[in-house]
């Protein structure tokens, strides 16, 4: 499914409008009975008390066309207007006029306090003040009408996004209402997707509002929920080396686990042959726990990094590769880092370059943009900050832009990691991954990320499709962990033990409660 930016959505209705002759009060007429649907099915209307708030835009006139079909089908309902009505206009207005000839009762409202006993007597609200396009902090009456009403209790049905939510970037603007469901039009919104706007907005649904699928399914839309293609069967008569031989160079004395992590989640995914390049001294250690994997001991410096005098065996063994994964726990150490810079440089088959590798090539991103071969990038924000010299604040705020901007330039694929994590492609394309959970928020977890993208590429999708896979896996491999586990406490080793039973269960197709958590948004 696409998903619009505030802007995109703007020009789709004007297309619907002057192309296909869908006129804006038809487009109100359906937003508003896709909302009526919502609350018919989820709560049920007939003899039920409902108080719709209006603000003085389409996203009020939304709510008046709700508010007219709660009364035409048996339920009670008041609606309250915060702004001047006289600014109301078109479709909005129109809608006004019509609810307040029925026997609705339609008044401003002047205070927060002057709606708490019909709040309190309701049996729910419906949130139709704030559209996505807002663009400064809430305050004075609408804010304290939010915060009255996400104190009340009281089962909230938002109109296209939660009020206080912006619309580009999911961020909370001062305040913003918390909803039990938000149904959205045309398509879901970058804010109902990104955190915390997606955390507010409860059940999400959507209805195209009679959009034709040219519309919103379009090339030109480059946001999508990240659904990624399914698995061929495994081929049975199979051998390791059928399923991926992929080079990690990685770990340092302090860092054991990350090169453990890595290269044994290769295996765990369904990967067929694993190769760790670690510190001399350190393989022992990791082999006690991960003996599956096939060591390459390396000289080290005097730190117990992985020493510069391997670059011409590592070239020459990286060659015999399907992949080579570069950076984790790889350490600081100058001479290490000066190591990294010289493998990206120069290794020709695809590479995934996360943690110290990433620290090392802000040194020299053209390194990055002279690869032939394919680049994968996975940076948290803070090395997405410095990979872009921009603050974690400013990216955190413009994910997306800044995201497509950076990935567009290096001609990488960047996974940036976080709650929905985004893939980001040089074409422009970018894909919110809905899998994973807060418990995942723990050291190593990105590094069995990134065995799990190698061993997607081994089982043979693209490149692309890998990235795509991998994210999806990690995040419900995670979930399942959560699941039996709860979120407090996962540690990367149980992400890395549930990679089996994830990769089972999405080639079995996912049962209905991780269905209806990934799709994202139910299509009215």
């Amino acid at each position: 499914m696409k998903i619009s930016r505030v802007s995109e959505m703007r020009g789709l209705d004007r297309t619907a409008i002057e192309k296909f002759g869908i006129i804006e009060d038809l487009l109100m007429e359906n937003a508003g009975q896709a909302v009526y649907f919502a609350l018919l099915k989820e709560f049920g209307i007939k003899d039920k008390k409902f108080v719709v708030f209006c603000g003085i835009g389409n996203n009020g006139g939304d709510g008046f066309v709700i508010a007219r079909k709660i009364h035409s089908n048996g339920g009670d309902v008041k609606v309250f207007v915060l702004g001047d009505q006289s600014k109301f206009k078109g479709a909005a207005k129109m809608n006004l006029d019509i609810v307040s000839g029925l026997p609705v009762e339609v008044r401003p409202l002047e205070s927060a306090e002057s709606v708490k006993i019909d709040l309190y007597h309701c049996d729910a609200v419906v949130d139709a003040i704030f559209g996505t396009g807002l663009t400064r902090n809430v305050g004075g009456v609408y804010r304290d009408v939010i915060e009255l009403v996400n104190g009340s209790g009281k089962t909230v049905f938002c109109v296209d996004i939660p009020s206080g939510v912006q619309g580009d970037t999911g961020k909370i603007m001062g305040t913003a209402m918390r909803a039990d469901y938000t149904v959205t039009f045309g398509l879901p919104k970058i804010g109902n997707m990104l955190f915390p706007g997606y955390g507010l907005c409860g059940k999400l649904y959507v209805t195209h509002i009679s959009f034709p699928p040219s519309m919103y399914n379009t090339d030109s839309m480059k946001i999508e929920i990240n659904h990624p293609l399914r698995h061929a069967p495994r081929d049975q008569d199979g051998h390791k080396g059928d399923f991926g031989e992929v080079l990690f160079i990685a770990g340092a004395s302090s860092y054991f686990g990350a090169p453990y992590y890595a290269a044994l989640s290769l295996l765990k995914a369904g990967g067929g042959y694993s190769r760790l390049a670690v510190p001399g001294s350190m393989a022992p250690f990791i082999a006690n726990k991960g003996s599956e994997i096939v060591f390459v001991p390396q000289k080290e410096t005097g730190s117990g990094s992985i020493s510069i005098e391997n670059k011409d065996a590592l070239l020459e063994l990286s060659d015999k590769m399907d992949m080579v994964v570069l950076g984790p726990g790889l350490s600081l150490d100058e001479e290490t880092q000066q190591l990294a810079r010289g493998l990206a440089r120069e290794i020709t088959k695809p590479l995934l370059i996360d943690g110290d590798g990433i620290t090392a090539l802000c040194e020299d991103l053209e390194i990055v943009t002279e690869r032939k071969a394919e680049t994968i990038l996975t940076p948290h924000l803070g090395e997405m900050s410095r990979m872009t010299k921009i603050g974690v604040g400013e990216i955190d705020a413009n994910k997306i832009d800044i995201l497509q901007r950076t990935a567009k330039k290096l001609n990488a694929m960047i996974v940036l990691k976080g709650a929905h994590s985004l893939i980001g492609y040089p074409d422009e394309r970018v894909f919110i991954n809905m899998s994973g959970n807060p418990g995942m928020a723990t050291a190593g977890s990105g590094d069995v990320l990134t065995g799990t993208i190698a061993a997607m590429f081994g089982l043979g999708l693209s490149i692309d499709d890998a990235v795509r896979k991998g994210v999806f896996i990690h995040g419900f491999s995670g979930d399942l962990a959560a699941r039996d586990k709860g979120e407090d406490g996962i540690t990367a080793q149980d992400i890395l033990d549930y990679l089996p039973l994830a990769m089972k269960m999405d080639r079995e197709c996912l049962d209905e409660t991780f269905r209806d958590r990934y799709v994202g948004a139910h299509v009215i």
